[in-house]
């Protein structure tokens, strides 16, 4: 479902929250682990469309974690027959992000055309990974979080003038939610 309303200037269409999102996720996650086998240690669904009844762009946010970094060119290689590329103009220390050469990617004999998604391969210790995780377990177990999320997410996608300024919105939302769960106790 579309956002209603005035013109969207940052051309975000943020959608109601999809019970598919979960079930390609884990499609995605079989067709990379039967690529990348033991390359990979674990593989997770972060980002907005992972968490039960957020609204949220259409798009997945994969994380692929690897033990050491002497395994990314094997990973890179691997991606590449599947229909990945390295964006190493996107990639930090931690965190490599992948673009795919056309819809069907991955490819895997059965000619799907896939929901977008952003696959990302991070280090086990990654910062990133574990802000990742840390933002998505959060906002799973506080619902009312959820709910401020998807309107401030809503109220963006309204009014920032570009994909930039929409994440940077985000960005205050996204260190408040991580400095309360620096400063809870541990469980």
């Amino acid at each position: 479902m579309k956002t209603e309303g005035k013109s969207n200037p940052s051309g975000i269409e943020i959608v109601e929250y999809d019970e598919l999102w979960p079930e390609i996720f884990i499609t995605l996650k079989q067709v990379l682990e039967s690529t990348l086998g033991d390359l990979m240690i674990g593989m997770e669904h972060v980002g907005s469309t992972s968490i039960k009844g957020l609204g949220a762009k259409p798009i997945l946010d994969i994380d692929v974690i690897i033990e050491d970094y002497s395994f990314l060119p094997a990973v890179i290689e691997g991606l590449s027959r599947i229909g990945y590329y390295h964006q190493e103009n996107w990639s930090f220390i931690g965190r490599e992000a992948f673009g795919r050469k056309d819809t069907s990617v991955p490819w895997d004999g059965r000619n799907i055309n896939w929901m977008e998604h952003h696959l990302y391969v991070c280090h086990k210790d990654s910062e990133e990974l574990v802000r990742h995780l840390a933002f998505r377990d959060y906002l799973r177990k506080n619902p009312q979080s959820v709910v401020e999320y998807e309107q401030l997410k809503k109220s963006l996608s309204q009014t920032a003038n570009a994909r930039a300024s929409y994440t940077l919105g985000k960005t205050d939302f996204i260190n408040t939610v991580l400095a309360k769960i620096d400063e809870s106790p541990c469980e």
